[in-house]
């Protein structure tokens, strides 16, 4: 077995923001000549999560109305309140739970996500940052 490591960078938004990365996923697969194996693609940051959805405007809407909802902004939350100028509190909670990385196989070369599966970013932070990702292939 190969390991590979590629970094991504992206320039995020935050603000609950939706960032395809599933063709710059499938380039850096292709760049390492692997065939079958699995990929895993990480996030270095603690207010941004990798996850597949199905990339369409409707539920990019759901899925920020559900954050909103289950852990909305608060400068209560106590990393607000003992860190001064701190008001992302949420935004690491969501991540939390969201997790910060997805592992996915690959045949011939091609990502095996379903029909309707895409990769994507959140980036939950209450400011722009640019978001560092690292692209781990594992195959042959």
């Amino acid at each position: 077995m190969t390991v590979k490591s590629i970094p991504l960078r992206l320039d995020m938004r935050g603000d609950t923001r939706v960032e395809n990365i599933t063709a710059r996923v499938q380039t850096a697969l292709a760049g390492t000549g692997l065939k079958t194996g699995v990929v895993t693609v990480f996030v270095r940051h603690t207010t941004a999560s990798v996850l597949i959805i199905e990339d369409e405007p409707g539920i990019r809407a759901d899925t920020v109305a559900l954050w909103d909802r289950l852990i909305p902004a608060d400068p209560g939350w106590q990393h607000n309140v003992r860190n001064a100028g701190e008001d992302n509190a949420h935004s690491h909670l969501r991540a939390q739970m969201q997790g910060a990385s997805v592992t996915i196989p690959f045949t011939d070369g091609a990502l095996s996500l379903g029909a309707w599966q895409q990769l994507v970013v959140m980036d939950f932070d209450t400011r722009a940052r640019t978001r560092e990702l690292i692209v781990q292939v594992l195959g042959d």
